[in-house]
């Protein structure tokens, strides 16, 4: 196929991220964004069901993978003009961003949490079985497609090519903070991207992306930001209520489909059947938010009245409520669930899918893939050993919140353990 001189891609938080056919890896870049599976992801949303909380959370995982390659690019082309010698790992850096998403299923993490697959696994059996990106990277390197396997389980013997990818400060996050942030509105989640890409370092001798001192405060910012992202936005409580009811009407549709009481397509029988880990490569990438929407369509017409009335609640915003009960001692947490259940039971309806409690966990910075590393006139120093704010971002916080139905709000709030709670 013939391509022109370059493409644009017009992206409303980078600008436009221009790729040349001049350069022979931003002309692989070009033909894998025009393959199939990578076109697919314009139907995935990035975060799940979050838009029914933020409007305007409807950005894709095509838009959000274009810029982690583009982020990509502005590091390492700039690292490179330093260290000539990371000029081979190019291809490898590019590819391995703009195709880490490449794996996601129907309503990204949330979708994974409710059909127990995992987009990284699915990420690496593309690259080995896609009859479309797998000729591609081998017609360019017999070597990328297993290295970027390596890279995606970070054994790639260069560790810096992993870190750009996905670290504790990869170019992965970076694009999705900003990203999420502009499309939720949420304001305190702004980083100075340019600051950041300054700060990045490269140290020959262990072949780490590491951080020039004088840009510690950047990074101390970029994990506040990152932490308040999390407990926000990521893990408000409506964005838990929704994706808890979605799952439900999903485990009602599979026992009913089970029952042959209700109908589905091939695509939507197979991942109701299965796995997430145990579908084929072709009823996988079949699958996305589309299509599992269409079917939410037609089963809010099924004639149980469960599957319709959490299909009407999806589609139609009548979400169930979250209640946080974190300050309840965790063994009896349990206590109050049953209560709920009772309450729902009483009116009639089954509680199992109407009830239940979601922990959510906020971790500002792990040492996940080697940490992030300051260069200092002493040598390497891990981050948290020298920033006081970084090392009460490393401490777990955790939030448990109770799912119910908005009818049984007013009794569940007089339940014994909430009035003699602190």
């Amino acid at each position: 196929m013939q391509y022109p001189p370059s493409r644009t891609y017009h992206d409303p938080l980078h600008g436009g991220i221009t790729l040349t056919t001049q350069d022979p890896v931003e002309t692989l870049l070009i033909q894998l964004v025009d393959t199939p599976e990578f076109q697919r992801l314009r139907r995935i949303r990035q975060l799940g069901t979050a838009s029914l909380t933020f409007h305007g959370a409807e950005g894709s995982r095509f838009t959000h993978s274009l810029g982690v390659m583009h982020v990509a690019r502005l590091a390492f082309d700039r690292l490179m003009t330093h260290y000539p010698q990371l000029q081979p790992y190019r291809a490898l850096v590019l590819c391995g961003a703009l195709l880490h998403d490449i794996g996601h299923g129907p309503f990204s993490h949330t979708g994974e949490d409710i059909f127990h697959s995992h987009h990284e696994t699915w990420t690496r059996t593309i690259l080995r079985e896609s009859p479309h990106v797998r000729p591609l990277l081998d017609q360019f390197d017999p070597a990328l497609a297993s290295e970027l396997e390596q890279v995606y389980l970070k054994t790639f013997k260069a560790p810096i090519v992993s870190q750009l990818v996905s670290s504790q400060l990869d170019c992965d996050r970076l694009d999705y903070l900003l990203r999420d942030s502009y499309f939720t509105g949420a304001s305190y989640g702004k980083l100075d991207l340019d600051r950041i890409l300054m700060a990045l370092d490269y140290d020959p001798e262990t072949q780490q992306l590491v951080v020039a001192q004088k840009g510690q405060a950047a990074i101390e910012h970029y994990l506040v930001v990152r932490y308040f992202m999390y407990a926000q936005i990521y893990n408000h409580p409506k964005n838990l209520a929704s994706a808890w009811g979605l799952a439900q009407a999903f485990r009602r549709a599979r026992e009913l489909l089970a029952a042959k009481e209700i109908t589905a397509d091939r695509t939507m029988t197979a991942w109701l059947s299965n796995s997430g880990l145990n579908l084929s490569l072709q009823d996988y990438l079949a699958a996305n938010d589309t299509v599992f929407s269409y079917h939410l369509q037609q089963w809010q017409h099924s004639r149980d009245p469960i599957l319709a009335d959490l299909c009407h609640r999806h589609l139609d915003r009548n979400l169930l409520k979250a209640m946080d009960i974190s300050h309840i001692d965790e063994a009896h947490q349990p206590e109050l669930l049953a209560y709920s259940q009772d309450l729902i039971r009483n009116q009639g309806i089954e509680p199992k899918y109407y009830t239940g409690l979601q922990v959510a966990l906020t971790r500002g910075y792990t040492l996940y893939q080697r940490g992030i590393n300051l260069l200092t006139p002493q040598g390497l120093v891990e981050i948290s050993d020298v920033s006081a704010l970084v090392q009460a971002l490393v401490q777990p916080f955790r939030r448990t919140w109770i799912i119910y139905p908005l009818s049984t709000e007013e009794d569940l709030t007089r339940a014994p353990l909430l009035q003699h709670s602190p």
